[in-house]
């Protein structure tokens, strides 16, 4: 455990709900928390690359909890490797289940990127209840490669599900040159190609969207650049144009690339974040 003016900041590994263990990285602020941000990182990621974002939020008043997704980042697992979505979402699950014994009655809102934003997005579907909102970043609902090739994917997954397919261009996730030189000089990301098996579980994760965005209550903030070449903003604004949520937000930043938390620009998308969060915790809280 570290402390920095006002924020505490811990790292520890926590078993998974099937004995995996499973890393997480925590900011608090030293005084009381008004709410809980868990943060799920998608490919290319771990929860590393949200330093400076949890620290932010800390000292705005909110415990943050970010994980390494199984088989990412410092978490056991085969490397990025899984056959269905729920091994994923089941971390999460964890994550949110420590951060709510850590911080018994506050409104916890979970933060998903990209794929991982998929995941959180299940999850949700799935657990509308425990939670009090969604924030998805650059949400991989919709991605740069044809139909045909994504179900050529899927086929394949049940043939040789440990292939190497997916390999994300490392370039397109910034326009900060140190952002990008250190994903490419970090060992647990700069190789990083998705199997077969992962890939159809994400395509498989994105119909079952299709069909239940309706479904989504909660409060949902969607952000989403407009020069992203990883995931297509068209996947965000189909998000918020079907979500059932009588609170939804869909905020579209010109000229900004995939990782919005750490591209160029990033504290006026930190700013909108902390103030949607500030606005619903307020209302919760009634503080």
């Amino acid at each position: 455990m570290t402390k920095t003016i006002g924020v505490t900041y811990l790292e520890e590994c926590q078993k998974g709900r099937d004995g995996m263990n499973i890393f997480v990285r925590s900011w608090r602020p030293e005084d009381s928390a008004r709410g809980v941000v868990a943060i799920v990182h998608g490919f290319n990621s771990h929860s590393g690359y949200y330093q400076s974002v949890g620290e932010e939020l800390a000292t705005s008043g909110f415990a943050v909890y970010a994980l390494d997704l199984r088989g990412r980042g410092k978490s056991d697992g085969e490397r990025y490797f899984i056959r269905d979505i729920h091994e994923y979402t089941n971390d999460v699950t964890a994550l949110v289940e420590l951060a709510k014994s850590r911080e018994p009655g506050l409104p916890v809102f979970v933060l998903g990127h990209s794929a991982g934003g998929v995941v959180s997005c299940i999850y949700t579907l799935e657990h509308q209840s425990e939670i009090a909102g969604l924030i998805c970043e650059s949400f991989a609902f919709q991605v740069y490669a044809p139909d045909f090739a994504l179900a050529v994917l899927k086929g394949l997954s049940h043939i040789a599900p440990h292939a190497h397919v997916l390999r994300l261009p490392i370039k397109d996730f910034s326009r900060d040159p140190s952002v990008v030189g250190a994903m490419n000089n970090d060992p647990m990301v700069a190789h990083e190609v998705q199997p077969t098996s992962t890939v159809a579980a994400m395509v498989r994760a994105d119909e079952r969207l299709k069909q239940e965005f309706s479904l989504m209550k909660l409060p949902v903030l969607i952000l989403h650049g407009s020069e992203d070449k990883v995931t297509k903003p068209q996947g965000s604004q189909f998000f918020f144009d079907n979500a059932g949520s009588a609170d939804k937000t869909l905020k579209l930043y010109e000229g900004h690339y995939h990782d919005l938390l750490n591209d160029i620009g990033k504290d006026l998308v930190l700013g909108d974040l902390r103030g949607w969060l500030l606005a619903r915790t307020a209302r919760t809280t009634h503080a």
